[in-house]
């Protein structure tokens, strides 16, 4: 138990926001019970965190590198339009013997479209240094009408039936697109705390001048974070098409301020350099449940704003109450052990 809360006690920001989670979800237990945690709920919670999840994650690590993507969700839409012509049988009949096939051909359309969205925005930040917000500004400006263009705002409908069944199949008592974010969170988890890549992310987000002075290739990073980002964002397509088995562009518009607002709530450094992806995971179920939960109440949907704001603010504003109650000295310094770690390995 005392390495719990050492462990706790080392991140302030996870520490303040499992309680929040946790006090959030007991609350909503004692007042809505089965209504709202029986199987068919969470399985049902499960799916639309899914949705939303990988969103969140590019966002989240577009964040670590001091940037911002606002085109994650133009370039989601753009990713599931073209893999949804893909198994729309418009320009390649589908047949029962050819229908596997043209599930996985509309997966790997899906994750390349992603994967060049990515690689286009890294590319104009790193190689022509315009600032994240305006690069990726213009981007979702293109991508959404490259979208438009192709579709003329029309929904495309898929062809292949048994690709839905992605949404709605389940690992025991799991579904199949959560089991996939998780293997996608634990994934990335693992590349920015235990490779060197991770680290200099890390880095690079907390001090850009140690990066330049440790012979860092700064451009790189950019270019491997934003793939990665794309990558993300081509996931995420192929579960919202596997759910609504169907695509148009301007589909979840919302998920863009909820995916900032969610990894902000997280504790990630909008300046880069801090956010663990735990914490992201934490955030995410208790947007989650507070979504849930107000439909159960038969709210507004636009109460829910109200409440996503207000838990922001009190977060962040736990968050300033105790840092002021800091030590001054404690506030003064030098960069983080994961800077210091990652300066140093990538000296060798």
């Amino acid at each position: 138990m005392n390495k719990v809360f050492k462990f706790l006690g080392r991140d302030r920001d996870l520490s303040i926001l499992g309680f929040v989670t946790t006090a959030v979800i007991v609350v909503l237990y004692l007042m809505l019970g089965s209504r709202l945690f029986s199987l068919g709920g969470l399985q049902s919670m499960s799916i639309q965190v899914s949705e939303f999840g990988f969103l969140a994650l590019a966002m989240g690590l577009a964040m670590l590198v001091a940037g911002i993507d606002l085109s994650v969700v133009a370039a989601a839409g753009l990713s599931g339009v073209m893999a949804a012509l893909t198994m729309s049988g418009e320009f390649i009949p589908i047949t029962p013997e050819n229908e596997t096939q043209m599930i996985i051909l509309g997966v790997v359309v899906a994750l390349t479209t992603g994967l060049l969205t990515g690689l286009l925005n890294g590319f104009i930040i790193a190689k022509l240094s315009v600032p994240p917000i305006l690069a990726t500004l213009g981007t979702m400006i293109l991508y959404t009408g490259i979208g438009t263009a192709i579709t003329s705002g029309s929904s495309i409908s898929l062809k292949v039936p048994s690709f839905a069944k992605l949404a709605t199949s389940t690992v025991g008592p799991l579904p199949m697109v959560f089991v996939m974010l998780l293997a996608t969170f634990i994934i990335v988890s693992l590349i920015l705390t235990r490779t060197r890549f991770g680290r200099k992310v890390y880095l690079f987000g907390e001090n850009e001048v140690a990066v330049r002075f440790s012979g860092i290739k700064s451009e790189r990073v950019i270019l491997m974070t934003y793939a990665i980002i794309g990558i993300l964002v081509g996931l995420a397509a192929i579960v919202i098409i596997a759910r609504a088995n169907s695509m148009r562009v301007g589909f979840g518009e919302s998920y863009l301020l909820q995916a900032i607002l969610v990894v902000v709530l997280a504790g990630f450094n909008p300046l880069g350099g801090k956010g663990r992806v735990l914490n992201l995971a934490i955030a995410l179920v208790l947007l989650q449940v507070i979504s849930t939960a107000m439909t159960a109440f038969a709210f507004s949907p636009y109460a829910k704003n109200i409440v996503w704001g207000g838990i922001l603010i009190a977060v962040m504003g736990m968050n300033h109450y105790l840092r002021a109650g800091a030590p001054r000295a404690r506030r003064q310094e030098p960069p983080s052990e994961t800077a210091a770690i990652a300066l140093e390995q990538s000296r060798r």
